[in-house]
């Protein structure tokens, strides 16, 4: 296993009887995976800093999880699971290259964020749920929604605007809703989709405690860095360690607000240390090697899943790509992408199997030409799909039309041509 999570968490007592973890070596606090210069603490600071840390619970955050684990066999994979992690990551990087390539057709519109060089997050994480788990995404959502099993059919034609999409076209790129896969939405702000996934562990928790049901489900929330000075992020850390809800909450760190360096919008840039801070354990993980990402998810999952409560994921990961399709990407180093660049997370796990004979070239190459068959029939299909009809404006927007999109007639206004042309009457 990556590390112990195991906690025991009292509703009193003192804070050194609320958690207890197993020790393990950590990385300097100065040092940070994505930093270009030393992090320190003021002089002026420093002693009421370590001051303060000696009071503070045992219970850490976990650096370079898996990198010192003991491990009895040497391999962390099958080679079954090996070839299933290479085919969702293959799958993500395909559609979102393939996105880029019809935004700029003019076959999508709006702000299109793609998740290329992310994959080892969504993949680790995701792989390891049922289809009854729930995830929660953000802007940045195709991915989460294409391992969670939504059918890249589905999420295509959602962003060519069709009825054959997953929200019959009118939720787009930031959108993706699936209630068959629980995939429980794309939030275009940031953080408001960590408080939808604090309830969705709530009914999880309800259910299996209080409606005596057999019930192991969890949730998974995907945010930015960005997202973590928000207040919806506190707000839910607190309720879902008060209440040891089955959650695990995962920050992307991709070191990148939009434009905003996150070594300069936050004061202690290492997330994970959050979790502690609310009686819950954090931990710090290389988000380019979906392997180190899958063992701590396990650990998360578990976890939850035995009633234990939530976990503080920071996976640092990187975008290949601007924020969006219509940003430039002109603020970052060049010498900062290229060295990320150079730790493709698909091309480690590649190099992985390959190294280990768990798979040779030619089972690989089958895999992307069978992805590529994929993403190519996926656009097929999109094109071809119906455009909504004029009826589907006011669906899902009133809980009951009647009064306002439905006239005295039973059809819908939006039916009537001066409806668009604002002549109608209401």
């Amino acid at each position: 296993m990556a590390t112990s999570f195991s906690a025991t968490l009292p509703l009193h007592g003192s804070q050194e009887s609320r958690l207890s973890l197993t020790p393990i070596r950590l990385a300097p606090p100065s040092s940070f995976l994505g930093s270009t210069r030393s992090l320190s603490i003021p002089s002026s600071r420093s002693r009421l800093y370590h001051a303060h840390a000696a009071r503070r619970s045992p219970v850490v955050g976990v650096q370079e999880v898996v990198k010192d684990k003991k491990i009895t066999n040497s391999l962390l994979i099958t080679k079954e699971e090996g070839l299933e992690l290479y085919e969702d990551m293959i799958l993500g990087r395909s559609f979102e290259d393939m996105c880029a390539q019809m935004y700029y057709r003019g076959k999508m519109f709006g702000f299109v964020h793609l998740y290329n060089g992310q994959e080892a997050v969504s993949t680790g994480f995701i792989k390891l749920l049922t289809q009854s788990d729930s995830v929660v995404s953000t802007y940045r959502d195709h991915v989460h929604a294409l391992s969670k099993g939504v059918s890249a059919r589905a999420v295509m034609s959602e962003l060519f605007g069709k009825v054959t999409g997953c929200c019959r076209g009118q939720g787009g790129s930031m959108h993706m809703f699936s209630k068959e896969h629980n995939m429980l939405g794309g939030f275009a702000f940031i953080g408001e989709g960590i408080p939808v996934a604090t309830g969705a562990a709530f009914t999880s928790k309800y259910k299996r405690e209080v409606l005596k049901q057999d019930c192991d489900d969890v949730t998974v929330a995907f945010f930015g860095d960005g997202t973590c000075n928000n207040g919806q992020f506190y707000e839910c850390l607190n309720m879902a360690a008060l209440y040891k809800l089955p959650i695990i909450f995962v920050v992307e760190n991709n070191l990148w607000a939009i434009g905003m360096s996150h070594l300069r919008s936050t004061s202690d840039p290492e997330i994970w240390k959050k979790g502690p801070a609310f009686g819950m354990p954090g931990v710090h993980v290389d988000g380019m090697d979906v392997l180190k990402v899958r063992e701590v998810a396990k650990e998360a999952v578990t976890r939850a899943r035995r009633g234990e409560g939530p976990t503080l994921v920071e996976c640092e990961t990187y975008r290949f790509r601007g924020h969006s399709l219509a940003d430039p990407d002109e603020l970052r180093d060049a010498a900062e992408k290229a060295k990320y660049a150079a730790r493709d997370p698909i091309t480690a796990l590649k190099k992985y199997l390959m190294e280990n004979k768990l798979a040779n070239e030619g089972e690989l190459k089958t895999i992307e030409k069978k992805i590529d068959e994929l993403v190519e029939e996926a656009v097929e299909f999109a094109d071809a799909s119906p455009q909504p009809g004029r009826s589907q404006l006011l669906e899902n927007v009133f809980a009951d039309p009647k009064g306002f999109g439905i006239g005295p007639d039973g059809r819908y206004r939006c039916e009537d041509p001066k409806f668009t042309e604002g002549t109608a009457q209401v």
